[in-house]
């Protein structure tokens, strides 16, 4: 790996291409150099793991929302279109807004894979738009699986690495910030553009999708499922102008009025990114870990010990009235995100609305507690949360930074990164029930590790009631031949929900 240095730059200084993290990141996409076998065997399970929380997702108010809007726009001209999950695959619309919509679906139930550094990501975003395009342009460009495996491998290298290096957090920008450039580079792969393209596309990317956090604070609203898919749409539209010639703020990150001068760490801020060197495999997919549970990242391996606490002690902890205080001790990101240190009173509230429970840790903790189990509808039905005995147990329940699992949340070295915490709890005897955890059994380092049979599992379960049995076997055989996909296989890298599924549900109306 190489270290890229980056900092602001006065206008006067000229800052040539070849020093701005853009040109770094577009050689990057545009470098041949192929796959390891254990990169693409991950990238496959990722597809896999896509379409399995978009199958769940299929008739959710804002997956419906986004699938009308989608197709409220007719295919454009330039090639055949792409598929939208759910629909009939042979129904296309355009590429930017087939993205859009399988986002959304994506995104909605917060089940896919993570990336936690500097940043949070969940670069699993960039596949929709990346293989919108591959659909769109498969018959024009003669674009195979092994094209759309590199250009996916290529928007996870990039995210990745930004997350590692740069905090958008920090100063209340939301993460996507990093998805509208790894996108853009992505697609730049899948193409197989010049440098010159993707360096403007990326820097058009970037500078379309910086926007604050309120999406992820306070009352968190249907955004936070669109915001992901909105920056994979305007990657799609800035690589579309870049490819007609049309150019970027330059230098996007590094000017005197640029990214890092005004958004992030102001014009003393510097930042040390790592990326591949040239012909050196890009292996970051490999970092990432995806969800076993419905629920913000940073309470997967806490539903996991509440899990086993539950186990262990299940007449203490069924009682509320046996409880005093439960106190998580984890790291900053998760006290002050999804913990009490956010200081969000909605976090607590049973009113609540299902993205602003799925960031609150005290709720998942106490459901998880209670039930010995997470579901991804069940455990967030308004039924659930108005349980008083839930109530009465959740609101005993607090967070505390600690100092030595924010440093293990923030290491770079895989073998002692850490997304859990200790937990006290403190019983009305005077007792205490003391346990800790790392990292969620599906994490790599896990109890229970992800490989392919995990994926295609969860795919099996989250499919089911949604697609027919020989619609699962279709999409999950076609998936695990990506590699070997021809141009007229591509449009089958979609799933089509089962009859009567999306019949009677109410189809929103707007200005398209």
């Amino acid at each position: 790996m190489q270290t890229h240095h980056l900092r602001t730059h006065r206008s006067d200084e000229d800052l040539p291409r070849e020093g701005q993290l853009a040109w770094q990141l577009a050689e990057l996409a545009a470098d041949p150099v192929e796959l390891d076998a254990d990169v693409v065997d991950m990238v496959v399970n990722r597809v896999i793991d896509n379409a399995a929380v978009a199958a769940a997702s299929l008739t959710r108010r804002p997956v419906v929302s986004a699938r009308s809007q989608a197709f409220a726009h007719p295919v454009s001209i330039g090639g055949e279109g792409a598929t939208v999950f759910g629909a009939d695959p042979a129904r296309r619309t355009s590429p930017e807004w087939a993205a859009w919509a399988n986002g959304v679906a994506v995104r909605e139930l917060d089940y896919h894979d993570t990336f936690l550094a500097a940043e949070y990501s969940h670069p699993g975003d960039n596949i929709p738009p990346i293989v919108a395009v591959a659909q769109h342009l498969a018959a024009a460009r003669g674009l195979t699986g092994r094209d759309v495996v590199r250009g996916i491998a290529t928007g996870y290298e990039i995210q990745i690495d930004l997350a590692k290096a740069i905090s958008l957090h920090k100063h209340k920008i939301d993460h996507v910030a990093h998805l509208g450039p790894s996108a853009a580079a992505g697609i730049g792969t899948l193409l197989g553009l010049d440098r010159e393209t993707i360096f403007q596309a990326i820097g058009q990317a970037l500078h379309t999708t910086t926007a604050t956090r309120q999406s992820r604070k306070g009352e968190i609203s249907s955004w936070k499922a669109h915001a992901p898919a909105f920056a994979g749409k305007m990657a799609i539209e800035a690589v579309d102008r870049a490819m007609r010639g049309e150019t970027s703020p330059v230098p996007i990150y590094e000017g005197e009025d640029g990214v890092i001068a005004w958004l992030l760490d102001g014009p003393d801020g510097s930042y040390e990114v790592p990326l591949p060197e040239r012909g050196e495999a890009k292996r970051a997919i490999l970092d990432s870990y995806t969800k076993e549970h419905s629920a913000e990242y940073q309470a997967q391996a806490w539903i996991d010990l509440a899990r086993r606490l539950h186990e262990a002690y299940p007449l203490i902890l069924d009682d509320p009235e046996r409880i005093e205080s439960i106190v998580l001790h984890t790291s900053h990101h998760t006290h002050y995100v999804i913990g009490s240190g956010a200081n969000d009173p909605q976090k607590y509230d049973p009113d609540a609305s299902r993205e602003t429970l799925d960031h609150s840790i005290p709720y998942i903790f106490a459901v998880a507690l209670q039930d010995g189990a997470w579901h991804h509808e069940h455990s967030y039905s308004p039924e659930r949360a108005h349980r008083p005995e839930t109530v009465a147990l959740w609101r005993k329940i607090s967070t505390v930074e600690d100092a030595e699992w924010t440093r293990r949340y923030h290491s770079l070295d895989i073998a002692e990164k850490a997304f859990g915490g200790r937990v006290v709890i403190t019983l009305a005897d005077g007792g205490e029930i003391v346990d800790e955890i790392a990292v969620a059994d599906a994490h790599p380092l896990g109890a229970r590790p992800f490989a392919r049979e995990q994926y295609v599992q969860k795919f099996r379960l989250l499919a089911d009631g949604v697609l027919e049995a020989d619609e699962i076997e279709r999409f999950l055989e076609l998936a695990q031949r990506l590699p070997e996909l021809s141009p007229d296989e591509l449009g089958g890298l979609t799933i089509t929900a089962g009859p009567g599924v999306l019949a009677g549900l109410a189809i929103p109306t707007g200005l398209f």
